[in-house]
């Protein structure tokens, strides 16, 4: 269970830094092109980021699916990578 909870927090560094969050920023609610940092180009920093931080490559598929903190959670479960609780 710890593996997976720190996966959470390994996913939300992740985000907060592709996406050069600060502050009190809510990444599990967090949706494609939801806040400016997240178009086009952070969503490939981001790709980069998680697939650096959990040693995966994503299928294109994955790349363009992963529109949300909940979908790159799902996206990373195929992957091998748990989570410790998933409201989705």
């Amino acid at each position: 269970m710890q593996d997976s909870i720190d996966n959470e927090s390994r996913l939300v560094e992740c985000f907060r830094n592709a996406l050069e969050l600060d502050g009190p920023v809510e990444v599990a609610g967090l949706e494609y092109q939801g806040i400016d940092a997240w178009d086009s180009v952070g969503h490939m920093v981001l790709v980069a980021e998680i697939e650096e931080t959990f040693d995966v490559m994503l299928d294109t598929d994955d790349v363009i699916d992963m529109s949300s903190f909940a979908a790159a959670c799902r996206i990373l479960e195929k992957y091998g990578v748990a989570f410790a609780s998933r409201t989705v």
